[in-house]
């Protein structure tokens, strides 16, 4: 996506990055944080590589196999087929593949303010599963979805996929059918660059820590919270702030910069597309966690996730590259794609 002989993403790190952006986008996070699923618009268009952020890792190369009935790999999926069932035909006789996205996630899932389309990574991906399927990449309509909100969206058949950074866990994959994975990525704290805190340690001791609810990153604090004060009051009730535990990530980073959090706790990915938007804040420390993003869809449409799996296949041949390359590269580093793991 270029305009004048610039990409895409430098186009948009010009145009968000520093408070002015944020304040932009934070508006947008602030319609999804007051509406559950906020439709948007059905819009137009949109190899193995040498070590990211882990060091060295798995890239393309054949799915390995784990026993189903274990949860040693929980992003072992189903095997590819282009097969269609029930979940697939109802896709393509309505048309439009639905699917649950972020809109303030720069360089994941963000809206771009000079255009008003998505654009991201994510945003990538999604597009590249509805051309398989229905043979275009513009029949997708994109529903933004609170991080807290993405299971309920697929359990209330409101969207197909969701495709939003989401991590493939134990305990998720009770409540959703995943793909296979298609981005590694691990927690990580960012901090004002000027703050005494070092990473995800004891320096984190009376601080308060901001995180998505729902998120893998609160789930670590609730295991190990270094003394850091990371709970709002009420949490879950009318009475909560949403303060410390917020419904989308970039609230973090909008508390961050008013001083009402000492830090936010997150993927590194997702942080480091943060850091571009703010130069004061930086990630600390080194990722704390090995995670895996996954396509998720709802529990008992494999049909659906095999084909996923399918696109995914012929996607980190090439594709994924690319999309990397535009999106996340500058702030992450050479990477490639997760090995696909099948059961």
């Amino acid at each position: 996506m270029a305009h004048d002989g610039e990409p895409a993403a430098r186009r948009a790190a010009r145009r968000l990055r520093g408070w002015g952006g944020v304040a932009a986008m934070g508006v947008a996070c602030a319609l999804t944080a007051s509406l559950t699923l906020l439709p948007l618009s059905r819009e137009a268009g949109g190899a193995a590589a040498p070590a990211g952020p882990f060091g060295a890792g798995p890239g393309v190369g054949t799915g390995l196999q784990v026993k189903a009935d274990t949860c040693e790999r929980p992003e072992a999926s189903l095997r590819p087929s282009t097969a269609d069932g029930a979940s697939v035909a109802a896709i393509k006789q309505r048309g439009k593949l639905i699917v649950g996205v972020d809109q303030s996630s720069y360089r994941w899932g963000f809206r771009d303010p000079e255009t008003g389309t998505l654009e991201g990574f994510d945003i990538a991906l999604a597009r590249a599963i509805a051309g398989d399927l229905l043979g275009s990449e513009d029949a997708v309509v994109f529903r933004t979805v609170p991080t807290n909100q993405r299971i309920a969206a697929l359990d209330s058949g409101k969207v197909d996929l969701v495709v939003r950074t989401m991590t493939i866990n134990c305990k998720r994959i009770k409540q959703v059918a995943f793909s296979t994975a298609y981005f590694r990525a691990g927690q990580q704290v960012l901090a004002p660059k000027t703050s005494p805190i070092t990473g995800y340690d004891a320096s984190l001791k009376g601080r308060r820590v901001c995180t998505a609810e729902g998120s893998t990153a609160y789930e670590a604090l609730e295991e190990r919270s270094f003394g850091a004060v990371f709970e709002d009051e009420g949490d879950g009730t009318p009475a909560d702030r949403n303060l410390l535990t917020v419904p989308n990530q970039l609230d973090c980073l909008a508390r961050l910069q008013m001083g009402e959090v000492d830090a936010i706790v997150t993927d590194n990915a997702l942080a480091a597309g943060q850091a571009a938007q703010d130069p004061a804040v930086e990630l600390k420390g080194k990722p704390f966690t090995e995670e895996y993003y996954g396509v998720a869809a709802k529990l008992g449409n494999d049909d659906l996730v095999r084909r996923v799996n399918k696109v995914l296949e012929d996607y980190r041949k090439g594709r994924w590259q690319e999309a990397y390359g535009t999106w996340l590269e500058a702030g992450l580093g050479k990477a490639g794609p997760p090995a696909p793991l099948y059961r």
